[in-house]
């Protein structure tokens, strides 16, 4: 497998273009009063995207992005992925591939990258460092975008697989990942467990089944009432992308504040900002990862991900099991909270962390918490 180099850089003529762009946006009108109720409220959006016009600056967020050691490999053939690899510092590091979600990218993982790969630095132990490898999902960021239908968890996972052991050689290693990470993660575990040391996860729902009545506690069948209320309250999102989401993509790609509007909104109610989304993230943070979607042209291409998983479900069988050691962390603002038991269906959980404080985007909204997670459970598997 050949792997290369990587640089980000964006053309000077881009960062023009986005600029005309935001000036010339096109404002919808308001509800009054609607703050957040309809959708991405109107002030804030306005507030952020005079900030992208007049404040924020690229060129730094892109240095600290090429300050980290970015890599693209031909992982299948006409397709190559984007990645960060990052070596630990301690005597043994672990090898350990992290993925992201949607609408998150590599950005997510800037803070907890250093935690991992040298924990010796961060109050931790330098015997748990790890070997992280960060790659941006096929159709996302810097990565190549899949030029057929078929790509979906199972599918990535397989790439995953194909380039941590041909191309980087390790032939043991860690997996992490939350939102659609976890489902990918879930996959690695399931269906390369010669390979895979132990899973480390932070959401299990898109790949459980759900079994019989008879057979849910009080506290599943309460998990499932509340699934079923979250995808009729906030579940819309996801329906117009599993179903039609070239047409979303026109105005999206076309318009910078409809991305900006269209992203910001779910860090808002999926994270544990308490309805202010700056206390989790920094402008800068939230638009470097909408920024990342605009210069690449990947929401077209990121949001076919779920289209293609309800067409080729990744979800397990009835009674099939990851049977690799598994560490569910639950933060208690995610955008799902089922009980232990119903984890355990699917999972061969050993490790289960009830964390304080937290979102759907933990490596970002809550670093250290997670890295401590994850250094102390890998520590029972290398």
């Amino acid at each position: 497998m050949d792997i290369q180099p990587f640089h980000i850089h964006v053309p000077e003529s881009d960062l023009s273009d986005l600029l005309d762009r935001l000036i010339q946006t096109r404002w919808p009108d308001e509800i009054e009063g609607a703050e957040w109720d309809y959708g991405s409220n109107l002030a804030y959006t306005k507030e952020l995207v005079e900030y992208w016009i007049s404040e924020f600056e690229w060129r730094p967020q892109e240095a600290s992005l090429n300050s980290l050691s970015n890599f693209r490999a031909e992982v299948d053939d006409g397709l190559s992925i984007h990645f960060i690899h990052e070596k630990g510092v301690g005597p043994d590091p672990m090898p350990l591939i992290i993925t992201h979600g949607w609408p998150s990218s590599i950005a997510e993982m800037q803070k907890i990258i250093p935690l991992l790969t040298d924990p010796g630095s961060h109050g931790g132990d330098p015997a748990e460092a790890f070997d992280v490898v960060v790659p941006s999902m096929p159709g996302y960021g810097y990565s190549d975008r899949p030029k057929n239908p078929g790509m979906n968890p199972t599918e990535i996972a397989r790439l995953w697989h194909k380039l941590m052991t041909e191309g980087l050689g390790y032939e043991r290693f860690a997996a992490q990942g939350g939102d659609w990470g976890s489902a990918i993660t879930s996959r690695l575990g399931f269906d390369y467990p010669d390979n895979v040391a132990g899973i480390h996860i932070t959401m299990a729902g898109s790949v459980v089944p759900t079994p019989p009545d008879s057979e849910l506690t009080d506290a599943e069948r309460q998990h499932v009432a509340e699934r079923a209320e979250w995808q009729q309250s906030e579940g819309g999102y996801g329906h117009i992308q599993g179903t039609k989401p070239q047409t979303l993509a026109y105005g999206l790609n076309d318009s910078p504040a409809g991305l900006a509007a269209w992203i910001v909104e779910k860090f808002r109610t999926w994270s544990d900002c308490n309805g202010d989304v700056e206390t989790r993230f920094t402008k800068e943070e939230l638009l470097t990862n909408i920024a990342i979607y605009w210069f690449t042209q990947s929401i077209s291409s990121s949001v076919r991900l779920y289209y293609e998983s309800r067409r080729s479900s990744s979800a397990f069988g009835f009674r099939e099991k990851v049977t690799v050691p598994t560490a569910f962390a639950a933060f208690p603002v995610e955008i799902g909270h089922p009980p232990r038991e119903w984890v355990e269906r699917a999972y061969n959980v050993q490790r289960w962390t009830q964390m304080p404080t937290g979102g759907h985007f933990a490596a970002q909204e809550e670093p250290e918490l997670l890295a401590q997670d994850i250094r102390e459970f890998f520590s029972t598997v290398r």
